[in-house]
């Protein structure tokens, strides 16, 4: 905000002479921070004694007033026209009138319409009953002040009711509460002992060293230990990030002859085909070892992707295949920190690399699931590969020990997350895996919401289908027992299901409910205490992120409804269980560093020098034909909405009731389930 030129002049202004006795003051102007200096004079001090020291101050506490007021009204200025922007923002997406439900884009690429969701009716039927509820509260609290002429009839039908609710609403309720904290109270521990794990780990500096490390020869650098080594690209329609990902798998510091990189590419369209496929002939042109495959008969999503890729006669050449998602850039030394690992440990069958994320402070949104995911890797993971060596594959920035993988079944299409089924069944054949905290591998986060959600969506159904077609092999396997314990207790059924369980049942339906029966009720501890000591712990692995904490925990209780949602049809195999929708890209990656990967003229390969090759270097090339943007659309989620009404008229009964903290955390909450259903958090699409 610009200073107001009317009252200061956009000049220094300084308090001395005749006029203004006593100590100088300069007074500097600069936007948007005002600042206030002030020139000592101790022989003025000396001589004026208290007396004129004490005038000096207050023209000085004067002064910092207006400063002080002025640079409030530009904070007030700065709100309204961010209330502004928000509420114009919302207006869009109402007069939009897009919704989650809205199947017109499904019905246009040929999709399925999804059929209608008994999740939504029965938040309807909870919101439908806490507005009935709070309609005969409200009533009775106005009979109560006598703003209304009592009626004998209402006040003998609100006793019924409270009566009916104290003996058998009640109970039940609190029943129900006091099961979902004792499994909060699990959770919590759980994760407050990884937590400390991760503590441990960094007091002890443990890392994960090789058994035998291989240097290489100083006269001779190909004489260490470079082991044939397959690198995977798996992608499906990734125009925006296809370039920065072959580049950076081209560029890996390992010798030529000792690594391919397949491009697995299942594209259905034929522009983004033909642009990978352009991509793919310069780096060989260049000398890269690297081919381009496609499938015509797409199925099995990823899974069946990389198991038609690992059919290929010449991966029996391979003795270890690299990993990465399109959107993934491993640095040149990423094979050089990762291989080693397998040298002389005939037992370990996969080594995982960390992500870090290039778009982590794009909105609010990605710097959320940054606190989330740094969490994942710097305590669950870490902890979990040096006390278990067993963890989930995330699904990239992994290698595997190919052996391992044939050992364990290959890759199988039977469920949408198909990397941990392959770790569970690695596990229970005896592999061990190593996670490797300090090798990082650049990706990108999801910046939209509804990216975010479907990619959640796919993260939590997927387990249970697992934890089903798992369990009885589990418990067949012959692994020790405390190995069977921590698979089917802590992995699955702890931090896979209880988890999305209690976060959705305890806060968006129990809370709310106790408002409008008060004879069952949660402790303010439950409430606030426990999880603002959970979202701290969470927050610990990235300390810039601590400003965040407030909004990373009302966000985690929002996303509890779509975690809810797809847990249970991943448990019960309804129809959303196996949709799989790939996690729209946006290509953060700068410009800068394509330049940086591009391959120079230097490194050109004698293959380029072909006549061949010089002829068609020197032939024009077509333009590659340019797709047409497809719209992109903020939603309204229908859900989030409904709760948040939920929430908020909760609030109001608990205001009623002068319940201080919970009326706190049900307001913010309630407001917290209105941004996201009104698609504010994320990329804002004009």
């Amino acid at each position: 905000m610009a200073p107001w030129s009317g009252l200061w002049g956009g000049r220094a202004v300084v308090a001395g002479g005749d006029a203004y006795p006593g100590t100088p003051v300069v007074i500097k102007m600069e936007n948007p921070n005002w600042s206030i200096s002030e020139i000592d004079n101790d022989d003025e001090f000396l001589a004026g004694g208290w007396r004129r020291r004490r005038g000096k101050n207050a023209k000085q506490i004067t002064w910092v007033l207006l400063l002080k007021a002025h640079r409030a009204a530009g904070c007030l200025a700065w709100l309204a026209s961010a209330a502004v922007a928000l509420g114009g923002a919302a207006r869009r997406r109402i007069a939009a009138g897009r919704t989650d439900s809205d199947t017109a884009e499904e019905q246009e690429e040929g999709g399925v319409p999804a059929p209608r969701s008994r999740f939504y009716a029965f938040i309807k039927a909870f919101l439908l009953l806490s507005l009935f509820l709070f309609a005969v509260e409200l009533a009775a609290y106005v009979n109560g002040r006598r703003l209304a002429a009592p009626a004998v009839s209402f006040d003998s039908l609100h006793a019924s009711w409270v009566r009916f609710r104290a003996t058998y609403v009640a109970p039940p309720l609190q029943l129900l509460a006091d099961a979902c904290v004792v499994l909060f109270l699990v959770q919590s521990a759980d994760r407050l002992i990884q937590s400390l794990g991760c503590v441990y780990i960094h007091l002890k500096r443990i890392r994960p060293k090789p058994v035998s490390p291989a240097l290489p020869d100083a006269e001779d650098p190909d004489a260490g230990y470079y082991p044939m080594v397959l690198v995977q690209i798996p992608m499906c329609n990734e125009k925006e990030v296809y370039r920065q990902s072959i580049a950076a798998a081209c560029n890996l510091d390992w010798p030529r002859s000792n690594f391919l990189v397949q491009v697995l590419d299942d594209s259905d369209d034929l522009i983004t085909q033909a642009l990978i496929k352009e991509e793919v002939e310069k780096w060989q042109q260049y000398g890269a070892r690297i081919v381009y495959r496609h499938r015509v008969l797409r199925e099995g999503y990823k899974a069946g992707n990389l198991k038609s890729a690992m059919s290929c006669s010449y991966v029996k050449d391979y003795e270890y295949v690299a990993i990465f998602d399109a959107d993934f850039q491993p640095h040149p030394d990423f094979l050089k920190r990762t291989v080693p690992q397998f040298k002389d440990n005939e037992d370990l069958g996969l080594v995982q690399a960390r992500w870090t994320f290039v778009n982590k402070d794009e909105n609010l949104l990605t710097r959320l699931q940054n606190i989330n995911l740094c969490f994942h890797f710097e305590v669950e993971q870490q902890v979990n590969g040096v006390f278990i060596n067993f963890f989930g594959f995330n699904g990239t920035a992994g290698v595997w020990r190919i052996k391992a993988l044939e050992d364990s079944g290959g890759w199988m299409e039977r469920t949408t997350v198909e990397d941990m089924d392959i770790a569970v069944r690695a596990h229970l054949k005896g592999w061990k895996f190593v996670f490797l905290n300090d090798v990082e591998c650049q990706c990108e986060l999801p910046e939209s919401y509804e990216a975010y959600r479907k990619q959640q969506h796919r993260w939590h159904s997927g387990p249970m289908q697992l934890f089903r077609l798992c369990l009885p092999d589990i418990i067949r396997c012959k692994i020790a027992f405390w190995k069977k314990a921590n698979l089917i207790f802590l992995f699955f059924l702890l931090r896979k299901l209880i988890l999305p369980f209690y976060s959705f049942t305890l806060f968006c339906i129990i809370l709310p409910m106790t408002m409008f029966v008060p004879e069952a009720e949660l402790p303010v501890w439950v409430v606030c205490y426990i999880p603002g000591l959970m979202s701290f712990l969470n927050i610990l692995p990235t300390p810039k992120s601590f400003p965040f904490i407030i909004p990373y925990l009302l966000f985690e209780n929002t996303m509890s409804v779509t975690k809810f949602n797809a847990m249970i049809s991943g448990l019960f195999q309804l129809g959303s269980a196996y949709e799989w929708v790939v996690t729209k890209k946006s290509g953060r990656s700068s410009d800068g560093d394509l330049i940086v990967l591009a391959p120079k003229e230097r490194k050109q390969h004698k293959a380029c020098s072909t006549p061949a090759a010089i002829k068609e270097q020197s032939m024009p090339k077509q333009p590659a034909p340019r797709e047409e943007p497809r719209k992109k659309y903020n939603r309204i989620y229908k859900k989030e909405l409904a709760l948040s009404l939920l929430l908020l008229t909760a609030a109001a009964r608990s205001w009623l009731s002068k319940q201080g903290m919970h009326f706190y955390f049900l307001l913010f909450q309630g407001i917290s389930f209105l941004m996201v259903g009104l698609d504010l958090i994320g990329e804002d699409v004009k």
